[in-house]
């Protein structure tokens, strides 16, 4: 005779009832809890809390703030779920300033744009005006009065067509380490040469040389710069092959009194 225990099916019911029990309550919880959070959901996307409170601009150096934000077509209040970020964003690209821009939330009612801009390479001076010239060689509008060109050479002396444009040209292909070193560049063709420019650089030295593979012709000049005498100072001819040749007495004269 068998001595395992038999468990008949009265028994059992009590077991199966409280389990049944408990799956309903928590089938009840988890649809009460959905509920809520829906509820809650519908709210905040009624409410201002779901509306964009704050802008912020980052990554801008040559445009202004308000000139991305209004270019983007955002606002205070407009909901920060219906940003539609390519369609602003290509807007934002609109600026012939901007390479790239993103737009991104910033939880709970803040919305950031981040651009990328061309650099400027130089500024035209035009009847007292400066016009910058971006990397990709297009001109801006003049600087506002009180804005001073202080990050690229100033060009001097040039007229609109080709000649200028090929100069911008190649100042968007010069290493960064020289172009901040010149402070400005003259347009002074000659009867042989209606290339012929004349740079005025920052550490006191004058460079001669021509349009026409200007950025190749000024790669060595750190190096010849470190061969010289800082106590001298003159013309570094960079054509064909470069020379130094140093400042007589009268135009170091003329240079001080300029000055």
């Amino acid at each position: 005779m068998s001595t395992e225990k038999i468990v008949t099916i009265n028994e059992r019911i009590p077991s199966l009832k409280e389990q049944r029990k408990r799956r309903a309550n928590q089938r009840l919880l988890f649809f009460l809890l959905l509920f809520f959070v829906l509820l809650l959901l519908m709210v905040y996307f009624q409410s201002p809390l779901s509306h964009i409170k704050k802008i912020e601009v980052q990554g801008n150096y040559l445009l202004q703030d308000e000139v991305i934000i209004k270019s983007s077509g955002l606002s205070i209040g407009t909901s920060i779920w219906n940003l539609q970020e390519e369609e602003r964003q290509e807007k934002i690209i609109g600026n012939p300033e901007v390479v790239d821009a993103t737009i991104s939330r910033q939880l709970p009612n803040t919305v950031v744009i981040h651009v990328s801009e061309y650099p400027r390479v130089g500024y035209l001076l035009n009847d007292g005006k400066y016009y910058p010239i971006l990397s990709t060689g297009a001109f801006l509008g003049p600087l506002e009065r009180q804005e001073f060109p202080a990050d690229a050479p100033i060009l001097v002396d040039w007229k609109q067509g080709s000649e200028l444009g090929e100069m911008a040209a190649e100042l968007t292909k010069m290493p960064e380490q020289i172009n901040e070193r010149i402070s400005e560049i003259f347009y002074t063709p000659t009867d042989t040469d209606p290339f012929y420019i004349t740079i005025h650089m920052n550490d006191g030295y004058e460079v001669h040389s021509t349009i026409r593979n200007f950025s190749e012709r000024m790669a060595p000049y750190p190096s010849i710069i470190q061969e010289l005498d800082p106590k001298k100072k003159g013309i570094i001819h960079m054509r064909m092959s470069p020379y130094f040749e140093e400042f007589s007495n009268k135009e170091e004269e003329e240079s001080e009194g300029e000055g």
